[in-house]
């Protein structure tokens, strides 16, 4: 990281993360955001997908405790742009102690538009060390987590009065990823304790990823969840959903805006049965129709999507391209070259944008050998000479890769 500024830094873009989501409603389209990726959401593909129509970029967890107590840790794990294109960027973080989030947060401020605490991991190991997925069943101590962050950046002089800072240069948002429990109830309960007062809340968004902790990724996301509590919470806060959006034209739910049911009907089954899966991996299949019956923020509750895998293998999903372009390649290979990544992490990106992903053509750019071939490249000039070739043959277009870099 490099040092702030003194009344603001220049490092972070000019719009407030509530900014960005008012825009989008005001033209009723949905706010588009990139996950948080262990190793992948890193500068350079943020930077790509940004490049195609991402509007917020979250940053991998960090753990919150490593981040205080070492620089290497913090010049490691949060990388910015001083001088090409810098996204509006969400640093998450994994923290269970209020003391420890706030530090972090304060540290990060000068460097990112908000901060966002992960309630949602579901990995063992994360929730043995009470992170994650496990604060699901700690609301009180999340909402005393993001008070004490608030207080700290607002002590700090950092506008974290959420609409009413919207146009201040250091206005930063705190805001709360989450799963859902088999009780909805339960999250009702986290939701209410962790957003507090309709009229004072506490955080300026929820991103809900409707999976339980022990929810398999291949099992479909459980729609009705979703549906109950982007209908009890929309009006109060802006909502993400995040899982299985991976096409545009196949998103895993229906435009609808139903009542919630009665409370008596809020413990969910395995709903995967009831959800076939589409081939491109979401539940429902494709939403087709006129535009009166396409998906929008008006109705839908919701503000707008986060997606992981399905930007993992096509950046330029949220611009509308079914499956992922050379062009994203060529950008994503552009980007690595002013923010470099370990050399194997930019083959695995490389041969996950080349591969199948999730289109319902599910045509790769390259076949199983070439995308095997990948894994026997030397270093970075054997990797562009390589993608340069494919292109060649691809497009005809000679040196596309060694010209642009």
């Amino acid at each position: 990281m490099a040092a702030p500024g003194e009344d603001e830094s220049p490092h972070v873009g000019p719009s407030h993360p509530l900014k960005i989501f008012d825009a989008a409603r005001k033209q009723d389209k949905f706010l588009y955001a990139c996950a948080p990726m262990v190793r992948y959401s890193k500068l350079a593909f943020r930077q790509t997908v940004h490049q195609y129509g991402v509007d917020l970029c979250w940053t991998p967890m960090i753990l919150a405790k490593e981040f205080n107590r070492s620089e290497f840790a913090r010049d490691s794990d949060l990388t910015i742009s001083t001088q090409g294109v810098q996204p509006p960027t969400i640093l998450q973080f994994g923290a269970n102690k209020p003391l420890e989030l706030a530090r972090a947060s304060a540290l990060a401020a000068p460097f990112v538009s908000g901060v966002d605490l992960n309630c949602g991991c579901p990995q063992s190991w994360a929730c043995a060390e009470t992170l994650g997925a496990a604060l699901m069943n700690r609301r009180e101590l999340v909402r005393d987590m993001v008070v004490e962050t608030r207080d700290r950046l607002r002590a700090d002089g950092w506008g974290v009065g959420m609409e009413a800072d919207v146009d201040n240069p250091r206005g930063r948002s705190v805001s709360v990823k989450i799963r859902v429990h088999d009780d909805l109830r339960k999250t009702m309960d986290f939701l209410d304790t962790v957003i507090g007062h309709p009229q004072n809340r506490l955080v300026d968004w929820v991103t809900i990823h409707p999976r339980t902790r022990s929810t398999p990724s291949t099992t479909p996301i459980r729609t009705e969840a979703l549906d109950i509590l982007t209908a009890k919470y929309a009006g109060t806060l802006p909502i993400l959903l995040s899982g299985d959006v991976f096409d545009l034209s196949s998103l895993p739910f229906k435009p609808s805006t139903p009542p919630p049911p009665d409370l008596a009907t809020l413990t969910l089954k395995d709903d995967a049965d009831q959800h076939p899966r589409h081939p491109n991996g979401t539940a429902n299949g494709a939403l087709v129709g006129d535009a009166s019956t396409q998906p929008r923020p008006s109705n839908t509750n919701l503000s707008g999507f986060m997606s992981a895998r399905g930007l993992l293998a096509n950046p330029a999903l949220f611009a509308g391209h079914p499956t992922c372009p050379w062009e994203a390649v060529e950008a994503f290979m552009c980007n690595v070259a002013r923010c470099p990544l370990p050399f194997k992490l930019v083959v695995h990106h490389v041969s996950e944008m080349c591969g199948p992903g999730f289109a319902t053509d599910r045509k790769p750019l390259l076949g199983r050998r070439d995308r095997a071939r990948l894994s026997s490249l030397a270093d970075m000039c054997e990797l562009i000479d390589y993608l340069d070739e494919k292109l060649e043959e691809r497009t005809g277009r000679k040196g596309g890769l060694r010209r642009d870099l």
